[in-house]
């Protein structure tokens, strides 16, 4: 159990997540309805806030759910938000839609990942992608991040691997920013390790990036990705969930796929 002791004072917390939002005290109070006066005190622990002040700052500060509970222990007060396994039966119907969802989406591939892009479900459409990744990769969790650049991944069938990568490595770096969790910041750093020396390409030519994809036989595998995430989760295991779909970019890929 997480103790006030283990997250630091409310006020100091509060001051790091204006600070990573780049708010001055002004912009935070504009946006709050605070006082830059009060503002201050809370941050310099001159003014203990209520649990309702700390959940509107951390409201208007875009705090993870997680996040909002720490700012509440070290404030003194309970956790609001619970964060129950995947497999809860407080969470199931939730994920029986979410898996509903994937195999909705066949014949082609989609994917049910964690806020830490770890894969929690996928549908049958995604075999076709894996062909030639190393074992120990497909190992579970598998992080569909690392399984793209790594050199024993997908990184050697991607035909665009520069603009890919270079994608992908801009989502993580602006997700380690935003939450600064320290998995975030470890994967960033993975990624950025598996991209020295790569040269960002000249952007693409056509109406989205896509993925291309070699395979044994035949033209490559072209798809156009789509992202989803809950947008009234309440549960802090169901916030960082998102889906990510394949459709496909060419007529080829469509006709392997049909």
């Amino acid at each position: 159990m997480t103790t006030a002791t283990d997250t630091g004072e409310v006020g100091p917390l509060l001051r790091g997540w204006r600070e990573r939002r780049r708010f001055s005290q002004q912009e935070l109070s504009n946006r709050s309805a605070v006082s830059t006066r009060h503002l201050s005190r809370v941050e310099t622990g001159r003014a203990r806030p209520t649990p309702e002040m700390i959940l509107h700052l951390a409201d208007h500060l875009d705090v993870p759910l997680r996040e909002r509970n720490r700012l509440l222990l070290a404030g003194g007060y309970a956790p609001r938000y619970p964060e129950h396994g995947l497999d809860d039966t407080s969470v199931a119907l939730v994920m029986d839609g979410l898996r509903g969802l994937l195999d909705a989406h066949l014949p082609y591939p989609a994917l049910l990942l964690d806020d830490h892009w770890d894969v929690v479900d996928a549908n049958a459409g995604l075999d076709a992608l894996l062909a030639g990744c190393a074992p120990h990769l497909l190992e579970p969790p598998v992080n569909v991040v690392r399984l793209c650049l790594h050199p024993e991944g997908l990184a050697p069938r991607i035909g665009n691997f520069a603009e890919w990568a270079s994608h992908l490595y801009h989502q993580l770096v602006h997700r380690a920013e935003r939450s600064h969790d320290p998995r975030h910041l470890a994967l960033a750093e993975e990624a950025g390790r598996h991209l020295e020396g790569t040269h960002r390409a000249a952007p693409p030519g056509g109406p989205v990036l896509t993925l291309e994809l070699a395979t044994e036989v035949g033209p490559p595998l072209r798809f156009f990705s789509t992202s989803a995430r809950l947008t009234t989760p309440t549960d802090a295991a169901l916030e960082g969930l998102h889906m990510e779909t394949f459709l496909p970019a060419d007529e080829a890929t469509r006709r392997r796929f049909a």
